[in-house]
């Protein structure tokens, strides 16, 4: 039984094991797959305060190596689900919401593991959608990406394009547009689900072009990207876009169905919780991309996870 599981490895929830380890209590973090997250797929790392430059890989690491130094344990198996240990449910406690501070939470792997504590942090992320062409694993971190914010300056003065229709992508093109020589946004359909104001500030841009009713249906380039193939949706005429970059905005999918019954989340399956990082739910506290937020970036991220730590280990008493 540890004080604090914390379901996710990425800089969030390692984020969370290093406060959980040194406010003094023990903290299980499970994770899937391997820790670090999404971050461990880029290259370089510009963003973050204090360190000019490091790989995503490297970042992660020294995340995992403080917060295992600390004493935090990691297990490699995935969480299913979260539900309060039978024995320990008060009579008067509503179904699927716990309801005293005493009461001890069960996680559930498919290893067929249970794990006990008295509180949990939910750190699960979100993953990119991707297109699901030929390559696009490949040359992610070689031309392709997902977040303009993050690479978008190792781009200067290069042509690039985005792929998206909603406001992510909007907001992509705009910010690509200050650095690159030309902006392609390629959409699937006529009309945009973003914001008005955001298209018009694009319109008026001379470095941009609209590809429109096309989608990306191949990725060129031996070691890194060169360029894409589009093809038009009505006509299936086929052009080819010489690139440097791919940014590839058409929405992010969070992990967070299987714990449904222990939290609120919304239409998109993010969880519902503010800057506190409280579900709502007492004893399960969340961080990181799976909860609703306006930025998701690597530092906010590990704010989250420290957030979430304190208050879990302040619940906890």
């Amino acid at each position: 039984m540890a004080d604090v599981i914390i379901i996710g490895a990425g800089p969030a929830g390692l984020s969370a094991a290093i406060y959980v380890q040194r406010a003094g209590k023990q903290a299980l973090l499970l994770e899937a797959m391997t820790y670090g997250g999404q971050i461990v797929n880029t290259p370089e790392v510009e963003n973050y305060p204090g360190i000019p430059k490091i790989s995503g890989f490297d970042f992660a690491t020294a995340l995992y190596e403080q917060a295992t130094a600390l004493g935090a344990e990691l297990v490699f198996d995935k969480a299913e689900k979260i539900e309060k240990k039978p024995e320990d449910t008060p009579e008067s406690t509503t179904e699927g919401k716990p309801a005293t501070k005493a009461e001890v939470l069960q996680v559930t792997t498919s290893g067929g593991a249970v794990y006990e504590a008295k509180a949990v942090i939910l750190a699960t992320g979100a993953r990119n959608r991707k297109l699901m062409i030929d390559r696009e694993e490949e040359l992610t971190g070689r031309g392709v990406s997902y977040c303009a914010t993050c690479d978008g300056a190792f781009y200067k003065g290069k042509p690039v394009a985005v792929n998206g229709g909603g406001n992510t992508a909007l907001e992509d093109a705009l910010f690509l547009s200050n650095y690159c020589s030309r902006v392609y946004l390629v959409h699937r359909r006529e009309g945009f689900r973003g914001e008005p104001q955001a298209l018009e500030a694009l319109r008026g841009k001379e470095n941009v072009e609209f590809v429109l009713n096309a989608t990306v249906t191949k990725l060129t380039g031996d070691s890194k990207l060169t360029g894409i193939q589009v093809t038009d949706k009505l006509t299936g005429a086929v052009r080819e876009l010489e690139v440097d970059g791919l940014f590839i905005a058409i929405g992010q999918e969070p992990e967070n169905r299987a714990f449904g019954n222990m939290v609120t989340l919304d239409k998109a399956g993010y969880i519902s919780a503010g800057e506190d990082c409280t579900t709502g739910t007492p004893g399960v506290f969340t961080a990181g991309d799976c909860r609703t937020k306006a930025v998701r970036q690597l530092t906010t991220a590990a704010s989250d996870g420290a957030v979430a730590a304190l208050a879990a280990c302040s619940y906890i008493g």
